[in-house]
Protein backbone atom coordinates (compact mmCIF):
# COMPACT_ATOMS: atom_id res chain seq x y z
CA UNK A 1 0.00 0.00 0.00
CA UNK A 2 3.03 2.63 0.97
CA UNK A 3 4.24 1.56 -2.72
CA UNK A 4 1.09 1.98 -4.07
CA UNK A 5 0.35 5.30 -2.71
CA UNK A 6 4.00 6.86 -3.57
CA UNK A 7 3.36 5.70 -7.03
CA UNK A 8 -0.17 7.53 -7.45
CA UNK A 9 1.16 10.61 -5.71
CA UNK A 10 4.11 11.16 -8.02
CA UNK A 11 3.33 11.15 -11.66
CA UNK A 12 6.32 10.41 -12.47
CA UNK A 13 5.39 6.98 -11.97
CA UNK A 14 2.51 6.93 -14.10
CA UNK A 15 1.98 4.89 -17.27
CA UNK A 16 3.51 7.31 -20.17
CA UNK A 17 0.33 6.32 -22.41
CA UNK A 18 -1.72 8.74 -19.96
CA UNK A 19 0.90 11.14 -19.01
CA UNK A 20 0.88 11.93 -22.93
CA UNK A 21 -2.94 12.31 -23.48
CA UNK A 22 -2.65 16.06 -23.90
CA UNK A 23 0.52 15.50 -26.58
CA UNK A 24 -1.12 12.79 -28.54
CA UNK A 25 -3.58 15.85 -29.81
CA UNK A 26 -0.53 17.97 -30.38
CA UNK A 27 0.88 15.20 -32.74
CA UNK A 28 -2.23 14.82 -34.36
CA UNK A 29 -2.48 18.40 -35.39
CA UNK A 30 1.39 18.06 -36.72
CA UNK A 31 0.41 14.78 -38.33
CA UNK A 32 -2.21 17.03 -40.56
CA UNK A 33 -0.15 19.52 -41.15
CA UNK A 34 3.14 17.42 -42.64
CA UNK A 35 0.36 15.47 -44.09
CA UNK A 36 2.31 12.38 -42.47
CA UNK A 37 1.83 10.27 -39.53
CA UNK A 38 5.48 9.24 -39.18
CA UNK A 39 6.89 13.15 -40.00
CA UNK A 40 9.54 12.46 -37.02
CA UNK A 41 11.14 10.19 -39.55
CA UNK A 42 13.11 13.06 -41.24
CA UNK A 43 14.22 14.22 -38.25
CA UNK A 44 17.29 12.54 -38.17
CA UNK A 45 18.02 11.68 -41.81
CA UNK A 46 21.13 9.24 -41.09
CA UNK A 47 19.18 7.44 -37.98
CA UNK A 48 16.71 5.03 -38.64
CA UNK A 49 13.12 6.14 -38.66
CA UNK A 50 14.74 9.22 -36.70
CA UNK A 51 15.47 7.50 -34.10
CA UNK A 52 11.58 6.80 -33.02
CA UNK A 53 12.01 3.03 -33.23
CA UNK A 54 13.28 0.07 -34.38
CA UNK A 55 16.76 2.09 -34.30
CA UNK A 56 19.92 -0.22 -33.65
CA UNK A 57 22.14 1.22 -30.98
CA UNK A 58 25.22 -0.22 -32.84
CA UNK A 59 24.24 2.04 -35.83
CA UNK A 60 24.05 5.50 -34.15
CA UNK A 61 27.31 4.45 -32.79
CA UNK A 62 29.17 3.98 -35.88
CA UNK A 63 28.06 7.83 -36.25
CA UNK A 64 29.92 9.23 -33.70
CA UNK A 65 33.59 9.65 -33.77
CA UNK A 66 34.90 6.73 -31.93
CA UNK A 67 36.71 9.19 -29.23
CA UNK A 68 33.21 10.17 -27.83
CA UNK A 69 31.89 6.74 -26.85
CA UNK A 70 33.11 3.52 -25.22
CA UNK A 71 34.33 0.18 -27.18
CA UNK A 72 31.12 -1.31 -28.18
CA UNK A 73 30.54 -4.43 -30.41
CA UNK A 74 27.43 -5.74 -32.04
CA UNK A 75 26.57 -9.31 -31.47
CA UNK A 76 23.69 -11.08 -33.69
CA UNK A 77 21.16 -13.02 -31.89
CA UNK A 78 22.34 -16.83 -31.78
CA UNK A 79 25.96 -15.80 -32.04
CA UNK A 80 27.78 -18.71 -30.05
CA UNK A 81 29.50 -17.92 -26.39
CA UNK A 82 33.50 -19.06 -28.09
CA UNK A 83 32.73 -16.96 -30.64
CA UNK A 84 31.48 -13.62 -28.73
CA UNK A 85 34.60 -14.24 -26.02
CA UNK A 86 36.74 -14.10 -29.50
CA UNK A 87 35.04 -10.96 -30.37
CA UNK A 88 35.39 -9.18 -26.54
CA UNK A 89 38.92 -10.16 -26.68
CA UNK A 90 39.58 -8.51 -30.12
CA UNK A 91 38.05 -5.76 -29.10
CA UNK A 92 40.16 -5.47 -25.91
CA UNK A 93 36.71 -5.40 -23.81
CA UNK A 94 37.68 -6.15 -20.51
CA UNK A 95 35.22 -7.14 -17.56
CA UNK A 96 32.76 -5.91 -15.91
CA UNK A 97 31.09 -4.61 -19.26
CA UNK A 98 27.63 -3.77 -20.17
CA UNK A 99 25.50 -5.51 -21.73
CA UNK A 100 22.27 -3.92 -23.83
CA UNK A 101 20.09 -5.20 -26.53
CA UNK A 102 20.61 -3.27 -29.85
CA UNK A 103 17.35 -2.26 -30.28
CA UNK A 104 16.20 -1.05 -26.86
CA UNK A 105 13.08 0.08 -24.76
CA UNK A 106 13.71 2.04 -21.57
CA UNK A 107 16.61 0.76 -20.02
CA UNK A 108 14.94 -3.16 -20.31
CA UNK A 109 17.66 -5.75 -20.47
CA UNK A 110 20.65 -3.83 -19.59
CA UNK A 111 22.53 -6.23 -17.74
CA UNK A 112 26.36 -5.52 -16.33
CA UNK A 113 28.42 -8.58 -16.98
CA UNK A 114 31.14 -9.30 -14.38
CA UNK A 115 31.77 -13.21 -15.18
CA UNK A 116 32.25 -15.35 -17.99
CA UNK A 117 29.33 -17.29 -16.23
CA UNK A 118 26.91 -14.00 -16.56
CA UNK A 119 27.68 -13.10 -20.41
CA UNK A 120 26.93 -17.22 -20.77
CA UNK A 121 23.45 -16.73 -18.94
CA UNK A 122 22.59 -13.30 -21.00
CA UNK A 123 23.61 -14.62 -24.15
CA UNK A 124 21.25 -17.66 -23.68
CA UNK A 125 18.31 -15.88 -22.91
CA UNK A 126 18.94 -13.03 -25.29
CA UNK A 127 16.43 -13.57 -28.43
CA UNK A 128 17.61 -10.48 -29.78
CA UNK A 129 20.53 -8.69 -30.81
CA UNK A 130 22.89 -7.13 -28.41
CA UNK A 131 25.61 -4.54 -27.91
CA UNK A 132 28.47 -5.30 -25.14
CA UNK A 133 30.41 -2.38 -24.02
CA UNK A 134 33.35 -1.23 -21.89
CA UNK A 135 32.07 0.31 -18.59
CA UNK A 136 32.77 4.01 -18.82
CA UNK A 137 34.76 4.65 -15.73
CA UNK A 138 33.38 8.15 -14.86
CA UNK A 139 31.56 8.37 -11.75
CA UNK A 140 28.51 11.11 -12.58
CA UNK A 141 25.77 11.06 -15.45
CA UNK A 142 23.80 13.59 -17.15
CA UNK A 143 21.12 13.68 -20.27
CA UNK A 144 22.15 16.30 -22.31
CA UNK A 145 18.68 17.13 -25.01
CA UNK A 146 20.51 18.78 -27.82
CA UNK A 147 18.44 21.05 -30.93
CA UNK A 148 20.08 22.17 -34.13
CA UNK A 149 17.91 23.15 -37.15
CA UNK A 150 19.09 21.91 -40.44
CA UNK A 151 20.15 25.02 -41.94
CA UNK A 152 22.13 26.26 -39.20
CA UNK A 153 25.66 25.45 -37.76
CA UNK A 154 25.16 26.49 -34.01
CA UNK A 155 22.82 24.51 -32.06
CA UNK A 156 21.08 24.84 -28.65
CA UNK A 157 20.71 22.88 -25.22
CA UNK A 158 17.65 22.91 -24.24
CA UNK A 159 17.32 20.92 -21.05
CA UNK A 160 19.95 19.31 -18.67
CA UNK A 161 18.76 15.86 -16.90
CA UNK A 162 21.51 14.91 -13.45
CA UNK A 163 21.27 11.17 -12.46
CA UNK A 164 21.15 9.99 -9.14
CA UNK A 165 22.21 5.77 -9.51
CA UNK A 166 20.39 3.41 -6.98
CA UNK A 167 23.33 3.34 -4.01
CA UNK A 168 22.76 2.31 -0.97
CA UNK A 169 25.13 3.71 1.95
CA UNK A 170 26.07 1.31 4.95
CA UNK A 171 25.28 1.49 8.47
CA UNK A 172 27.19 -1.63 10.09
CA UNK A 173 23.62 -3.40 11.14
CA UNK A 174 21.08 -3.40 8.32
CA UNK A 175 21.18 -5.90 5.44
CA UNK A 176 21.40 -4.33 1.82
CA UNK A 177 18.02 -5.54 1.47
CA UNK A 178 16.71 -3.29 4.89
CA UNK A 179 18.74 -0.10 3.15
CA UNK A 180 16.87 -0.60 -0.10
CA UNK A 181 13.28 -0.14 2.09
CA UNK A 182 14.23 2.83 3.57
CA UNK A 183 14.01 4.59 0.06
CA UNK A 184 10.91 3.81 -2.04
CA UNK A 185 11.91 4.77 -5.10
CA UNK A 186 14.68 1.85 -4.18
CA UNK A 187 12.07 -0.47 -2.90
CA UNK A 188 9.86 -0.39 -6.30
CA UNK A 189 12.96 -2.18 -8.08
CA UNK A 190 13.65 -4.81 -4.95
CA UNK A 191 12.12 -7.69 -7.54
CA UNK A 192 14.38 -7.20 -10.02
CA UNK A 193 17.25 -6.49 -7.70
CA UNK A 194 16.59 -9.97 -5.81
CA UNK A 195 16.16 -11.71 -9.14
CA UNK A 196 19.80 -10.10 -10.13
CA UNK A 197 21.37 -10.74 -6.60
CA UNK A 198 19.98 -12.88 -4.74
CA UNK A 199 20.88 -13.75 -1.52
CA UNK A 200 23.81 -11.39 -1.02
CA UNK A 201 20.79 -8.56 -0.65
CA UNK A 202 20.66 -10.20 2.43
CA UNK A 203 24.73 -9.26 3.64
CA UNK A 204 24.91 -6.41 5.72
CA UNK A 205 26.93 -3.66 4.48
CA UNK A 206 29.95 -1.98 6.35
CA UNK A 207 29.46 1.51 7.91
CA UNK A 208 30.21 3.68 5.23
CA UNK A 209 30.77 1.82 2.62
CA UNK A 210 28.51 2.56 -0.79
CA UNK A 211 27.12 0.04 -3.11
CA UNK A 212 26.13 0.80 -6.29
CA UNK A 213 23.29 -1.72 -7.32
CA UNK A 214 22.27 -0.27 -10.87
CA UNK A 215 25.80 1.34 -12.32
CA UNK A 216 23.43 3.35 -14.91
CA UNK A 217 21.09 5.97 -15.04
CA UNK A 218 17.44 4.97 -15.72
CA UNK A 219 15.03 6.19 -14.67
CA UNK A 220 12.78 2.78 -14.67
CA UNK A 221 15.54 1.16 -12.77
CA UNK A 222 15.35 3.50 -9.84
CA UNK A 223 17.93 6.37 -10.98
CA UNK A 224 16.54 9.81 -9.70
CA UNK A 225 16.45 12.25 -12.39
CA UNK A 226 17.01 15.91 -11.17
CA UNK A 227 16.77 19.06 -13.08
CA UNK A 228 20.20 20.30 -14.18
CA UNK A 229 19.09 23.03 -16.60
CA UNK A 230 20.71 25.65 -15.07
CA UNK A 231 23.90 23.94 -15.81
CA UNK A 232 23.73 25.17 -19.25
CA UNK A 233 26.38 27.20 -20.02
CA UNK A 234 28.09 28.94 -23.51
CA UNK A 235 30.86 26.59 -22.94
CA UNK A 236 29.14 23.70 -22.56
CA UNK A 237 27.20 24.46 -25.47
CA UNK A 238 30.13 25.29 -27.55
CA UNK A 239 31.32 21.69 -26.49
CA UNK A 240 28.17 19.83 -27.47
CA UNK A 241 27.95 21.88 -30.67
CA UNK A 242 31.54 20.92 -31.95
CA UNK A 243 31.00 17.03 -31.10
CA UNK A 244 27.12 17.04 -32.57
CA UNK A 245 28.43 19.01 -35.46
CA UNK A 246 31.10 15.22 -36.13
CA UNK A 247 27.44 13.32 -35.75
CA UNK A 248 26.66 13.48 -39.89
CA UNK A 249 22.48 13.67 -40.05
CA UNK A 250 22.07 14.09 -35.94
CA UNK A 251 19.57 17.33 -34.92
CA UNK A 252 17.37 16.32 -32.32
CA UNK A 253 17.84 14.52 -29.55
CA UNK A 254 19.01 13.57 -26.46
CA UNK A 255 22.14 12.04 -25.76
CA UNK A 256 23.15 10.59 -21.97
CA UNK A 257 26.93 11.58 -21.22
CA UNK A 258 28.92 10.38 -18.12
CA UNK A 259 31.49 12.25 -16.95
CA UNK A 260 34.27 13.07 -14.14
CA UNK A 261 33.75 16.55 -12.86
CA UNK A 262 31.34 19.22 -14.68
CA UNK A 263 34.53 21.77 -15.39
CA UNK A 264 36.17 19.04 -17.50
CA UNK A 265 32.81 18.11 -19.47
CA UNK A 266 32.38 22.10 -20.32
CA UNK A 267 36.12 21.66 -21.60
CA UNK A 268 35.32 18.69 -23.30
CA UNK A 269 37.86 16.26 -21.23
CA UNK A 270 37.24 13.28 -19.75
CA UNK A 271 33.63 12.05 -20.49
CA UNK A 272 31.37 9.50 -22.92
CA UNK A 273 28.47 9.16 -24.51
CA UNK A 274 26.35 6.20 -22.99
CA UNK A 275 23.72 6.42 -25.42
CA UNK A 276 22.74 9.23 -28.19
CA UNK A 277 18.80 8.83 -28.63
CA UNK A 278 16.75 10.50 -31.93
CA UNK A 279 13.20 11.09 -32.53
CA UNK A 280 11.76 9.24 -29.61
CA UNK A 281 14.27 11.34 -27.15
CA UNK A 282 12.23 12.48 -23.91
CA UNK A 283 13.66 15.92 -22.31
CA UNK A 284 13.84 13.60 -18.74
CA UNK A 285 14.42 16.62 -16.93
CA UNK A 286 10.98 16.34 -16.29
CA UNK A 287 10.72 13.71 -13.80
CA UNK A 288 12.62 15.65 -11.33
CA UNK A 289 9.87 14.93 -8.38
CA UNK A 290 10.17 19.26 -7.84
CA UNK A 291 8.29 19.68 -11.45
CA UNK A 292 4.37 19.44 -11.84
CA UNK A 293 2.93 17.58 -14.84
CA UNK A 294 1.95 20.91 -16.31
CA UNK A 295 5.66 21.71 -16.50
CA UNK A 296 6.08 18.25 -17.92
CA UNK A 297 3.28 18.81 -20.70
CA UNK A 298 4.82 22.58 -21.70
CA UNK A 299 8.35 20.90 -22.28
CA UNK A 300 7.25 18.12 -23.97
CA UNK A 301 4.96 20.47 -26.44
CA UNK A 302 8.01 22.49 -26.83
CA UNK A 303 10.28 19.78 -27.71
CA UNK A 304 8.11 17.84 -29.70
CA UNK A 305 7.25 21.41 -31.93
CA UNK A 306 11.12 21.22 -32.22
CA UNK A 307 10.75 17.95 -34.03
CA UNK A 308 8.06 18.65 -36.03
CA UNK A 309 9.92 22.14 -37.28
CA UNK A 310 13.19 20.32 -38.18
CA UNK A 311 11.71 17.58 -39.70
CA UNK A 312 9.59 20.39 -42.01
CA UNK A 313 12.99 21.77 -43.25
CA UNK A 314 14.64 18.51 -43.49
CA UNK A 315 11.35 17.27 -45.73
CA UNK A 316 12.13 20.94 -48.10
CA UNK A 317 15.89 19.72 -48.42
CA UNK A 318 14.89 16.21 -50.02
CA UNK A 319 14.50 13.62 -46.79
CA UNK A 320 11.19 12.06 -47.52
CA UNK A 321 8.50 11.00 -44.68
CA UNK A 322 8.48 7.17 -44.15
CA UNK A 323 5.10 6.63 -45.60
CA UNK A 324 2.14 5.34 -44.20
CA UNK A 325 2.56 1.56 -44.86
CA UNK A 326 6.35 1.64 -44.31
CA UNK A 327 5.41 3.23 -40.90
CA UNK A 328 2.73 0.63 -39.78
CA UNK A 329 5.04 -2.15 -40.57
CA UNK A 330 8.00 -0.41 -38.47
CA UNK A 331 5.15 0.02 -35.65
CA UNK A 332 4.59 -3.56 -35.95
CA UNK A 333 8.08 -4.88 -35.66
CA UNK A 334 8.47 -1.85 -32.69
CA UNK A 335 6.26 -4.05 -30.87
CA UNK A 336 7.06 -7.42 -30.99
CA UNK A 337 10.85 -6.52 -30.29
CA UNK A 338 9.21 -4.18 -27.15
CA UNK A 339 7.97 -7.76 -26.03
CA UNK A 340 11.14 -9.66 -26.35
CA UNK A 341 12.75 -6.74 -24.20
CA UNK A 342 10.23 -6.51 -21.37
CA UNK A 343 10.29 -10.74 -20.88
CA UNK A 344 13.74 -10.85 -21.06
Amino acid sequence: MKLLLHKVTHWEYWPFQVVYIPIYFLWAFYAVKAKSIFFFNASNPTIKNGGFIMESKKAIYDLIPQQYYPKTELIKEGTALVEIKVIIKKSNIHYPFIAKPDIGLRGSGVKKINTVHDLEQYAAKANFDFVVQDLIPFQNEVGIFYVRYPNEKKGKITGVVSKEFLIVTGNGVATVEELIKVNPRYELQLKVLKQEYGSSLLEVLPKGEKLNLVPYGNHARGAKFIDGSHWITEKLENTINEMCLQIPGFYFGRMDVMYNTFEELENGKNFAIVELNGAASEPTHIYDPKHSLLFAWKELARHITYMYEISVENNKNGVPYLAHKAGVKQYRLHLEQSNKIVNF
